[in-house]
């Protein structure tokens, strides 16, 4: 039996036992993933994953049930089960089913076919070729991973929702080794899109090329400094700490953003955006895990936070409403809370310029422990890190092993300069962050 099928013996049902609200989520994935290490396909693995959750209102409260077997016998078990434990339930909490006959964006897709598993090792294994070819000091250690992965979302409820997304991606991983003596360095590019559209050479090169500027560099001293932020660096700072965007973390004490719409809380130079439609996401999407519509929007703009992220049961506890943000990590999932596409929007300067004006510094290209050296509720963070010293405007000596320190809330209000070399770098899922070149202030860096 299809999702469609069993949807229609999970109506017939609700209908038979009198249960009137009710939802189904489908969630479903198929994916291909091959690996090389020493010129050798070393790993090969391909999945198929997904089930129906289904959630029903009786007497206010909401229950839920799952399964990932899709029959006439398990659409009548989950109906029962999820009346059981909605009766069963104590919680005053108000619940919400999304309400349908809403607007929705339109979705451009560019559709293309996913590659056979024939095509994924001969490009892997070439991919495996050509980074050992990009330098002579590439090393075993070097792998290359070819993947490919269609996945479907379907939501259907009593209130006229009756939507549903399809997507399909592929894309190649290199993760470069390089060594010089004893000193060894590393990088990883992620490419996405048809296998055959990509330059594997320039992808090669790109990763390799990252590992060989890791070589090198001596301790930076201690020291107050200049930090610029390259891209992927301030992109995972944003990733590490976007949960205190979160209406959901704000409500639970888990923020100190809560009941500060409106006023500003950055430099006036930063605007960050979250867009489920951004150019360079590899699955958009046009409705959360609620079935609302989603939409861009600028959480920050100039500094000052226009919204946090809601779903329907934050927004209602906040008087919102909804902004399109509800979250589940598996079809089986609580509705949680998270942003699509968020990334610091580009400023109007080069990055050579950004380097200019901060005249003497440090340049931080990589961080290392932002889970165990960062913490989401305060905004401390304490990171290892390696980039260039910045001298006279310029990116001079390479530096490693210092640590960077400092407090994300400030941070944000002590960036001073933003470049327009927004980056967003590559990964599977509907969730990614991005950010341009940023300038900080006085950030403290403890090395030699």
């Amino acid at each position: 039996m299809d999702f469609y099928g069993f949807k229609a013996a999970v109506i017939n049902h609700c209908a038979a036992l009198g249960i009137t609200e009710y939802e189904l989520y489908y969630q479903a994935s198929e994916s291909t993933s091959v690996g090389a290490f020493q010129n050798e396909i070393n790993q090969f693995t391909g999945s198929v994953e997904g089930g129906v959750c289904f959630r029903c209102i009786v007497n206010g409260k909401m229950g839920y049930a799952s399964t990932e077997e899709l029959s006439a016998a398990q659409a009548a078990a989950v109906v029962e089960k999820a009346a059981d434990n909605a009766a069963a339930l104590e919680s005053e909490d108000a619940v919400f089913l999304g309400a349908g006959g809403q607007a929705y964006e339109p979705l451009k897709i560019h559709a293309y076919d996913l590659p056979s598993t024939e095509e994924l090792i001969d490009t892997v294994l070439d991919m495996q070729a050509k980074a050992y070819a990009a330098s002579p000091m590439v090393v075993d250690g070097t792998t290359t991973q070819g993947i490919s992965e269609r996945s479907e979302i379907a939501i259907y409820n009593s209130k006229g929702l009756d939507l549903s997304y399809v997507n399909q991606t592929a894309g190649l991983v290199v993760a470069a080794v390089v060594k010089d003596g004893e000193d060894m360095a590393n990088d990883l590019k992620v490419k996405l899109g048809k296998l055959s559209a990509i330059d594997r050479e320039a992808l090669a090169a790109k990763a390799v090329q990252g590992a060989l500027s890791k070589l090198g560099g001596d301790v930076a001293p201690t020291g107050v400094y200049n930090v610029v932020f390259a891209p992927k660096a301030m992109a995972d700072l944003l990733q590490t700490f976007s949960g205190i965007f979160s209406a959901e973390s704000a409500q639970k004490g888990l923020s100190q953003l809560a009941e500060k719409e409106g006023q500003s809380i950055a430099s006036h130079v930063v605007t960050i955006v979250d867009d489920p439609f951004h150019k360079d996401n590899p699955m958009p999407i046009h409705f959360d895990a609620e079935g609302s519509p989603t939409h861009s929007k600028k959480v920050v703009e100039n500094g000052v936070l226009n919204t946090l992220l809601y779903n329907l049961k934050t927004a209602n506890i906040a008087g919102k409403k909804t902004t399109g943000n509800a979250s589940k990590g598996g079809y089986n999932a609580p509705v949680t809370v998270r942003p699509f596409t968020m990334y610091v929007a580009p400023g109007e300067m080069s990055e050579e310029a950004l380097l200019e004006l901060t005249g003497s510094g440090v340049y931080i290209n990589a961080l290392e422990g932002l889970h165990a050296g960062a913490n989401a509720v305060s905004g401390d963070f304490s990171l290892q890190s390696a980039g260039y010293l910045i001298e006279n405007g310029k990116k001079t000596s390479r530096v490693k092993s210092f640590t960077v320190a400092g407090n994300f809330y400030e941070l944000l209000k002590n960036i001073s300069a933003v470049a327009d070399n927004v980056e967003l770098p590559m990964a599977l899922g509907m969730t990614a962050f991005g950010a341009p070149s940023v300038l900080v202030r006085g950030l403290s860096v403890a090395g030699k």
